[in-house]
């Protein structure tokens, strides 16, 4: 919530102080938006640290554009196959962002390799969010690779983004105790509640200025983190998600 303050000028009038600006959020995705609803959600409930101020898609028919309609956010459609290659996609992507100025670049479900060029331009305020532990299984098919592996935990990774595919400094995750006998649509769904419960927490750490990216990785109040950055464990999180079992 914004807060005026009141200050007495020489004359002896007082005056009120602008209201500090809101940080500004630009919000990539591709599909049906979970995330997305996650920080409009935390931002509706004013836990997000900012404002939403536009969400980007490269498919018009993206259902997470229905849900940044229904919260009142600006929403582009630019689809990617109208452009000769992806170097000109980035271009003219970087040209809708720039117009909101944003703070920070947020990929939920963004589901495109971005260009050097792209990923230079906001470097340090761009986040991604990951169905695994990371640096375990970047890429496709996290769930089902971890299930063949018979991996004892599990979970989601908050992480900046840097030209390596999911190899970005981590800044925060939640485990998933997998046990023998769960399910791979268990694994999903858990695995998506944790998403959408750290994503949140990442980007108002961001935007308040406690979460950082400086030049040897991710730092949390000025103090580097480790490579897994800071993990909330399953008990923790299942407590948080009132899970069951």
């Amino acid at each position: 919530m914004n807060a005026t303050t009141q200050a007495d000028t020489p004359d002896g009038n007082d005056f009120e102080a602008e209201p500090a600006e809101k940080r500004r959020v630009v919000v990539l995705i591709s599909g049906n938006g979970s995330n997305l609803q996650a920080l409009l959600d935390a931002q509706q409930h004013d836990e997000l640290g900012g404002e939403i101020v536009a969400v980007i898609s490269n498919q018009g028919d993206a259902y997470g554009l229905i849900r940044a309609k229904e919260a009142g956010v600006d929403s582009v459609v630019l689809p990617h196959r109208e452009y000769d290659d992806r170097e000109a996609y980035d271009r003219a992507l970087i040209k809708v962002i720039d117009r909101h100025t944003p703070d920070l670049i947020v990929l939920a479900g963004f589901m495109r390799i971005l260009t050097p060029t792209f990923v230079h331009r906001y470097a340090g305020r761009m986040l991604n969010i990951h169905p695994s532990l990371l640096p375990d299984y970047p890429g496709l098919d996290t769930h089902a690779r971890a299930l063949a592996d018979g991996v004892s935990e599990h979970g989601a990774s908050v992480h900046f983004v840097t030209e390596e595919l999911d190899g970005g400094p981590v800044a925060l995750q939640a485990a998933l105790r997998v046990d023998p006998d769960s399910t791979a649509e268990q694994i999903i769904a858990k695995v998506h509640a944790r998403e959408h419960l750290i994503y949140p927490i990442a980007v108002r750490w961001f935007l308040e200025g406690r979460l950082s990216l400086g030049a040897e990785g991710a730092l949390f109040d000025g103090m580097p983190l480790p490579p897994t950055g800071l993990r909330m464990s399953h008990e923790d999180a299942a407590e948080e998600l009132d899970e069951e079992g």
